[in-house]
């Protein structure tokens, strides 16, 4: 078992959170950790089981979610309004130094926000812990192009791969089977990420449109997607986007992440049609996801999520 101490943080970081969105009037749900559907992304891996109770019930093969994502926007879409979630979520595969198969995720949503409003929301939050923990943290904004340019001087969003490649050529790594958006990936991990300060907020905004994932896509030469994602330190903590309402674009999505798991001989993900036949309702909104380990880590000072957990995946 962990230390009282990591336990004690974990508790005072719920309340100072849940208090946070108290005094915004953001409300607090909770929604299922078992789905008949799953998450399609295919770079994130899910974990499955079998309900074995009465045929009536529905599909036979449940999804523990990857997020709470699809029922939340589902809510959303019946007019819950400014919403949160505190809650579990799982991913198989993540296991090591700086993830564990289940985690626990902070994620909102506010209606008539765009991403850039959310973005400053995030930085509020932050802040908040930061300073209760003795912490003073500058503030960086920044887009995904200005930051490629301005570090290794490559533009992420209409230079050649083999520029992408270049800065990468000493790092030993196999290019098989890589796409376009898999090498601005590991330059962000081995090359970006790890330099940024440890007493810094670096908010990256405006990501390429091979990248939207659930996010609406901006107008322009070229077009971006319209997402942002935040880092305390080294360490990715937020990812969120100006949310998608058009169900049969995201149906096309969905079927494109699928089509990249079987080139990539992984098993499809059924799609989540609850999702689908609301999207076209949900209200114009802004949500992100917050990983409540990596903030913890931050909060501890440590690089070690064993050190955050009660009880690391090895030992659970």
């Amino acid at each position: 078992m962990n230390d009282l101490g990591s336990l004690r943080l974990r508790a005072d970081t719920y309340g100072r959170i849940r208090a946070f969105f108290a005094s915004r009037s953001v409300l607090e749900v909770e929604t299922p950790i078992l789905s008949a559907a799953g998450n399609t992304d295919p770079n994130i891996q899910s974990f499955s089981t079998r309900f074995h109770g009465h045929v009536d019930a529905g599909a036979r093969v449940r999804w523990m979610r990857t997020s709470p994502e699809f029922p939340l926007k589902r809510l959303l879409a019946a007019g819950v309004g400014d919403c949160y979630e505190l809650g579990r979520v799982f991913r198989d595969g993540e296991a090591g130094g700086r993830h564990n198969p289940e985690f626990t995720m902070l994620e909102w949503y506010r209606v008539g926000w765009d991403e850039a409003r959310l973005a400053r929301e995030v930085i509020d939050l932050l802040e908040v812990l930061l300073l209760h923990a003795g912490r003073t943290i500058d503030v960086v904004e920044t887009t995904y192009r200005a930051l490629y340019r301005d570090v290794l001087g490559v533009d992420p969003l209409v230079d050649p791969i083999d520029r992408l490649q270049a800065p990468l050529a000493d790092a030993g790594i196999d290019p098989a089977g890589l796409e376009r958006d898999d090498w601005l990936d590991l330059l962000m991990t081995h090359r970006i990420q790890p330099a940024f300060p440890r007493d810094r907020i670096t908010v990256i905004s405006d990501y390429p449109a091979s990248q939207c994932a659930l996010a609406r896509i901006r107008d322009g030469d070229p077009p971006v997607a319209k997402r942002f994602e935040a880092y305390v330190g080294p360490y990715e903590v937020a990812n969120g986007y100006h949310e998608l309402n058009d169900a049969a674009e995201q149906r096309l999505r969905f079927e494109r992440d699928n089509a990249r798991r079987r080139e990539r001989g992984l098993d499809e993900v059924p799609l989540d049609e609850n999702l689908l036949g609301v999207l076209d309702r949900l209200p114009d909104c802004a949500g992100v996801a917050l990983g409540v380990e990596r903030l913890l880590m931050v909060l501890a000072g440590t690089d070690a999520i064993a050190d955050v957990l009660a009880f690391p995946f090895a030992e659970a």
